[in-house]
């Protein structure tokens, strides 16, 4: 895995960007690169290629290893595709992002790269948190890259997508979580959190929801679907190792130490519980197994002063002479049953006692008898539980219970109700006083009286109640008591502060009794001892409603640097007085390979921490050189090679993989061919080019052209061939002279004693392959032969195309004469649209066949090594015809047809024939195509001559007869006139074929 591209730190870079529709437009496009650029980050066989031209860019390329997969079932494999294609929500996501700053910043340098390589000029700095919060919550497609991307990263593991597919995780709303997160970012004025928005409680909403940090709990979309025991589960806690609540603003520049310093610590508006209230709220459960149940068993041990009442059940167990146990119930007259010894009063009487008379009375009857007495079910006495309870009104309890029971068999106190003062009485007399704070808050049951038949519990309302929160271990609203009003009480009923509280920060919001508000302030700051801080919290007394916040200390580390960029291990680092710049970077081992030579501190400047930057050179830090002093919130961005400005070098011609190679340090030409695959088989071994430029004068470039025995490079052999490159220099190795030409052949058929394939060297001529053929048979018509070449047909292709261009985009009314503009304008219209639909259908359906005119006879010696002897081309078709009997006649005539052949027959003879010229003909425009492919017309000639149809035709030549043209252009008029004859001259080669 690669490291994350680190963006140039930009001094002038305004806050604000000053084109917001533009960076809104460009974050929408960057959001969909950025999609592209996750879905293709990770290639389908889990290895990552490497193309010449990407080589030179950094970028981060995650892999996913094979076996990986912690399944172990026979679905592992469907279950990997639907992880694969599962996307966390966008709330999910962004917590996760917040929760990981650096991961922020490196999606944003992605994107600004990627825009770059756009062509976009856009900076990280410019990618607010917002607005890419905002493509998360819009984008379904960039969500789901981002999850693959997150779990291939090891953010989010298999099992927590699992768990999150089954729990419907990803169905949240994305609006909603947009706000939120837009929230976080400080994008609202209100600094307050709602307790409901779960924002920056130091445990992301993914680590709560059983993603990383958790490992029992499910994940849910909004915790609707919760009971109250799994919200009780995840009831927040301030604990000294969560990370810091904080809000966090956006920063105006791409720096961690920006980031960590853009925080504030937010206003909490929790709604604050009252201490202890939560220890009833299985109060159902309670009174329904631990009360008032009678057969509940006895599963307490029972002491020798218990009081036996009616009620209880007695197992009296007896050996000696006999053995035997026997269970007894304390009837309502206090006596119970014995065998063979009547009933004993035992109403009233300690157990002891008890046994001891029970013991006596089955002597009597059993010589030696021993006997050992235990209580196996308790009675249940009637108690009246009054007061500011939840169900007052009498309870059946067990004779064990203590005041604490029978609350719970109440439901507990209302919220006005005390939990510190409860006063048990018998008739008048107060039995005694419970105070419920000392079991809650150190497991001490003081409650020791045992109830009788008719007692009464009284949950008196609540004393003074005070709020404490913030950096405290239990914040909560705690009842307190007369006598514990001091501030150190209160804090120690609230575990204490956490190791990041600040004492100098508590702050005291008093009500003055029924007149007003009031904000005190406890400012233990200073020159004051630890010893002088506790007595002034001791003294502190507090007051009924109060609420007290005990502020966190700074969320960062004042004494910190950060590394960053082309690094082994990136982060923070502790401060030291006088450390310098040789402390962090101590060897090329803290480095990844090839870095750049640029270095770059960008400093935090006091008072206002306003940044700058200062460069220094990387070897000469490593040597022990520009050993810069650091400062506190310095980040040292260390740069690769190929991320900024990277320098390259360009290889054309004839080698395995020509492009674009990143230029590392010393590399020579051999070397970049080597890089380059080496050399084809059809190089240039002797020399090769290679441009360089340079900077004149720091306004202006300066190119040079060098050679280079390229092939003695390669080979070693002479070690002075080779060259150094420098940034942007193109090496370019040539391909050997004629090599294009082996294996050239022309192709010849029709009327030849040995038609077929035939090679030939360069230069040779039509003659001498003509001859090598055999020569033509007696029957071969060399007037009407077609040699088509491919080039020619290229260059028929691109003037066709041009000339429909032309003709499709012509204007109709341009084309219309002036004086019909009137009323037969939109007649004359129409007709000059069909007529341009249809001279472009025969265009269109008539492909360039790229033949060649040629003047050849059956004696080749009569034009061998003369003008008519042309030089052959690679892929030259010549095809020879036998004589053709006839003469074509087509366009506007009334008999398009072939005419047989009339020796020393004219034009107009052939034409009469085929029933003369019909009324859309265009008499003045006729013209002949002769069957080697020439063309006679009325301007054929250097002057203007009419008699073409005077002209004595040969067999396989062609009469046109062109269609009038509509319109009054001359352009338009040329323009139709032209496609007409470019569409008759294909009939040519058809009739050579026949």
């Amino acid at each position: 895995m690669s490291m994350p591209q680190s963006s140039t730190f930009t001094d002038a870079l305004n806050v604000t960007p000053s084109h917001p529709a533009r960076l809104g437009i460009a974050v929408f496009v960057a959001a969909s690169v950025l999609t592209l650029f996750f879905a293709g980050a990770t290639p389908a066989n889990g290895q990552s290629t490497a193309q010449p031209t990407a080589s030179a860019d950094s970028s981060i390329a995650t892999t996913t290893t094979a076996g990986s997969e912690k399944y172990s079932d026979s679905n592992s494999s469907t279950n990997a595709g639907n992880l694969a294609s599962f996307s966390l929500s966008s709330s999910q996501i962004i917590d996760i992002l917040q929760q990981n700053p650096d991961l922020v910043l490196e999606l944003k340098s992605q994107v600004a790269d990627r825009m770059q390589e756009q062509g976009m000029q856009i900076d990280a700095n410019e990618i607010s948190d917002e607005m890419l919060y905002d493509q998360i919550a819009g984008n379904a497609g960039l969500r789901a890259n981002i999850t693959s991307y997150l779990r291939a990263r090891g953010y989010v593991s298999d099992d927590d997508l699992q768990t999150a597919a089954a729990g419907g995780a990803g169905a949240s709303d994305e609006t909603g979580a947009a706000q939120r997160a837009l929230m976080q970012t400080g994008a609202t004025n209100t600094p307050r959190l709602p307790a409901e928005s779960g924002l920056d409680t130091g445990q992301s909403r993914l680590e709560a929801s059983g993603l990383p940090g958790t490992t029992t709990r499910s994940m849910t979309a909004a915790g609707e679907r919760q009971n109250p025991a799994e919200k009780r589960d995840r009831e927040e806690v301030n604990s000294s190792t969560d990370l810091p609540k904080v809000l966090r603003l956006p920063a105006p520049y791409n720096l961690r130490s920006m980031r960590d310093l853009y925080t504030q610590i937010p206003d909490q508006t929790a709604h604050l519980k009252r201490f202890g209230s939560e220890v009833f709220l299985n109060r159902d459960l309670v009174t329904a197994r631990g009360v008032s149940a009678r057969d509940t068993p006895l599963d307490i041990p029972i002491g020798p002063d218990y009081v036996v009442g009616p009620g209880d059940t007695l197992t009296i167990d007896m050996w000696g002479t006999v053995t035997v146990g026997v269970t007894r119930l304390v009837d309502r007259n206090g006596r119970v049953l014995l065998p063979e010894a009547g009933s004993v009063q035992v109403a009233g009487l300690p157990l002891e006692r008890a046994q001891s008379l029970i013991g006596s009375a089955l002597k009597q009857q059993y010589r030696n008898a021993q006997v050992v007495v235990t209580v196996s079910h308790l009675r249940s006495v009637r108690v009246y539980v009054v007061g500011d309870v939840q169900r007052p009104g009498g309870y059946d309890i067990s004779s064990l219970a203590t005041p604490l029971s029978a609350l719970y068999a109440a439901g507990g106190p209302t919220g006005a109700g005390s939990l510190r003062t409860l006063r048990h009485f018998r008739g008048q007399q107060l039995v005694e006083e419970v105070d419920l704070y000392d079991f809650l808050l150190h497991g001490v049951r003081n409650g020791s009286g045992r109830f009788e038949s008719g007692d009464t519990l009284l949950v008196p309302p609540a004393g003074p109640e005070v709020a404490v929160y913030g950096a405290v271990k239990r914040p909560a609203i705690y009842e307190v008591k007369a006598g514990e009003t001091s501030l150190a009480a209160l804090l120690n009923d609230a575990g204490g502060f956490t190791v990041a509280a600040s004492l100098g920060h508590i702050a005291i919001e008093r009500i003055d009794s029924n007149r007003r508000r009031e904000t005190l302030t406890l400012n233990l700051a200073g020159d004051q001892s630890p010893q002088a801080d506790r007595n002034a919290i001791d003294a502190f007394q507090v007051q009924d409603g109060d609420r007290i916040r005990v502020e966190p200390i700074l969320p960062y580390s004042e004494r910190v640097v950060y590394l960053e960029g082309h690094v082994t291990r990136p982060g923070r680092l502790p401060y030291m007085d006088g450390m310098r710049l040789g402390d962090v970077l101590h060897s090329y081992r803290d480095i990844l390979p090839e870095p750049a030579a640029h270095g770059e501190i960008v400093r935090l400047v006091p008072p206002d921490l306003h940044p700058e930057t200062i460069d220094f050179d990387v070897p000469d830090v490593l040597i022990g050189n520009g050993n810069l002093a650091l400062q506190p919130f310095d980040t040292i961005r260390i740069f690769g090679r190929y991320e900024v400005d990277a320098p390259k070098a360009t290889i054309l011609g004839e080698v395995e993989r020509p492009g674009i190679y990143p230029l590392s340090t010393g590399m020579t030409a051999a070397q970049l061919v080597r890089m380059a695959g080496g050399f084809k088989r059809d190089a240039l071994l002797e020399k090769a080019d290679v441009t360089s430029y340079d900077v004149n004068d720091g306004n202006r470039i300066v190119e040079s052209l060098a050679t280079v025995h390229i092939g003695a490079a390669v080979a070693g052999t002479d070690p002075n061939a080779d060259v150094p490159l420098k940034p942007g220099d193109t090496v370019t190795i040539h391909q050997i002279t004629g090599w294009n030409d082996i294996g050239e052949s022309i192709t010849i058929d029709g009327q030849v004693k040995f038609p077929g394939n035939y090679g030939f060297h360069d230069g040779e001529r039509l003659s001498s392959v003509l001859r090598r053929a055999g020569g033509l048979l007696p029957t071969a018509y060399p007037m009407g032969a077609v040699l088509v070449r491919e080039q020619v047909r290229e260059l028929e292709q691109k003037s066709r195309e041009e000339l429909i261009r032309q003709i499709e985009t012509n204007s109709a009314a341009a084309r219309l004469s002036p004086n019909l503009a009137g009323g037969d304008g939109g007649a004359t219209l129409q007709l000059i649209k069909a007529q341009q639909e249809e001279v472009l259908q025969d265009l269109k359906s008539h492909p360039p066949t790229g033949r060649m005119v040629i003047h050849i006879t059956a004696d080749i010696d009569s034009w061998a090594n003369t003008p008519a002897d042309i030089e052959l081309r690679r892929g030259d078709v010549l095809t020879i015809p036998k004589q053709p009997g006839f003469v074509l006649v087509t366009g506007q005539v009334y008999n398009a047809t072939a005419l047989t052949f009339a020796p020393g027959q004219t034009a107009g003879w052939y034409l009469s024939h085929a029933g003369g010229t019909n009324s859309t003909a265009n008499r003045k425009e006729i013209f002949i195509i002769r069957a080697n492919g020439s063309v006679i017309g009325r301007r054929s000639g250097e002057f203007f001559d009419p008699k073409v149809l005077s002209t004595k035709l040969n067999p396989g030549d062609v009469v046109v007869v062109p269609q009038k043209i509509i319109g009054a252009s001359l352009l338009w008029r040329n323009l139709l006139t032209t496609a007409q004859l470019a569409s008759s001259i294909a009939i040519t080669a058809s009739v050579a074929a026949l």
